[in-house]
């Protein structure tokens, strides 16, 4: 009798069951939709730009060849007359100001192999790179969370900021590719992560809050190796830099004093709060991040006793980006880890909906708009609202299964 009746209430609790069952498949299905159609609609922007005439100097990349060219010819890369007549040269329109490569000296290893070939080839092959990082960071993220059997890693492989920096050229996704290989690594082999976190300093101004909890940690738990790595990764490249053009440090500060990026309409917060408050005073636009990094050290002192990388690392990417003293939309790419956590540790396929309409929302305002929505202030909301989406998903968590699944799959 009593086994008829656990029978009786088994078969209720999986009635119960089966709607939300149906419900959170369902969700997972939208889900995925849009970011299968999102995909194809980037995807079809991306290979019209390929394939077009003049394809090379319709996108931010025309400016990493050039500055490759200039520097395997022993000249300043930097210099903004050379640069114009090789960018004109690929197809650059001539009515437009010249792009000059912002990234530090130190960049130049990164872009060097570029040089040796042609735009059109060269195009394709840094898309292809582009393309190749995203998946092997994604990848790598999904590995870390103990490989989660869910559709809804394809989140990660098509974020919209990471389809739009694939489109205009941008590399961002390489510092995408060198915080998740930090993550990866940073247990099992520490000097090779401390490597990767060269990549990082591609755009150093972006990860400031992080980077200052990461020395902090390092030194604290006396992890040498890291530093080293990234000490001779830096030597390296600095080496190469200095070999190719010796003044290469001077004529990078020269460049910047005279393009400004402060005065640049950037649509980011900290740019924002300046133009609003006092437009000539650019010490304003640094207050954000100077903030970022004293609740980035109050937060490792906090968890210091715990700290996980991937756990408490994750926020500090989210507050970094939204801190930045300048940030593009396209450098929302590097949060790719951050967001994937996240969506891994909740099971609210509602919030992750969210989160897909969103990324889809980027998406189409360029396909409709152009690459000149990239200056929009329209996209204001995209780094606040990944840092809420975060807390949010994350304290819908209802256990922690998946961070211990994540950390058993931590070499």
């Amino acid at each position: 009798m009593n086994s008829i009746l656990d029978a009786s209430r088994s078969g209720e609790r999986l009635e119960q069951r089966t709607p939300a069952r149906h419900l959170r498949l369902a969700t997972e299905f939208i889900v995925v939709a849009i970011c299968i159609l999102a995909f194809l609609m980037s995807a079809s922007g991306l290979c019209a730009s390929l394939f077009a005439n003049g394809a090379a100097g319709q996108s931010d990349f025309v400016t990493y060849w050039a500055s490759a060219h200039l520097a395997l010819q022993r000249a300043n890369p930097y210099d903004e007359h050379a640069t114009a007549d090789l960018e004109r040269s690929a197809g650059f329109p001539s009515d437009e100001q010249t792009l000059i490569m912002r990234n530090p000296p130190t960049a130049l290893l990164l872009v060097l192999p570029l040089g040796f070939v042609g735009p059109r080839s060269a195009l394709l092959l840094w898309t292809l790179a582009s393309l190749i990082s995203l998946v092997i960071s994604v990848r790598m993220v999904w590995i870390m969370h103990g490989r989660p059997e869910t559709p809804l890693t394809l989140l990660g492989y098509t974020f919209g900021p990471a389809m739009v920096c694939l489109l205009v050229g941008q590399m961002s996704i390489f510092v995408l590719l060198g915080l998740t290989l930090f993550l990866r690594f940073h247990r099992s082999r520490p000097f090779y992560a401390g490597v990767s976190l060269w990549l990082c300093l591609l755009k150093p101004h972006l990860l400031l809050p992080f980077g200052v909890a990461l020395l902090t940690w390092a030194i604290v738990t006396r992890n040498y190796k890291i530093v080293t790595g990234l000490a001779v990764a830096l030597g390296i490249s600095f080496a190469i830099a200095l070999a190719l053009d010796p003044p290469v440090w001077f004529h990078y500060q020269q460049m910047m004093a005279i393009q400004r990026a402060d005065r640049v309409p950037i649509p980011c917060l900290s740019v924002a709060l300046r133009r609003t408050l006092s437009p000539e005073t650019t010490w304003l636009q640094f207050l954000p991040v100077l903030s970022g990094i004293l609740w980035a050290l109050m937060y490792y002192r906090r968890h210091r006793g715990d700290w996980d990388w991937i756990t408490h690392g994750s926020p500090l990417v989210l507050l970094s980006v939204m801190v930045a003293p300048y940030v593009w939309l396209v450098d929302h790419a590097i949060v790719v880890p951050a967001l994937l956590h996240a969506v891994y540790l909740t099971r609210s396929r509602a919030v992750i909906g969210l989160l897909a309409l969103a990324s889809a929302a980027i998406q189409v305002g360029i396909f409709k708009g152009g690459t000149q929505m990239l200056h929009s202030t329209l996209y204001l909301w995209a780094a606040p609202a990944w840092c809420i989406w975060y807390v949010f998903a994350t304290r819908l968590a209802n256990d922690s299964k998946p961070i211990l699944a994540m950390r058993g799959a931590t070499p």
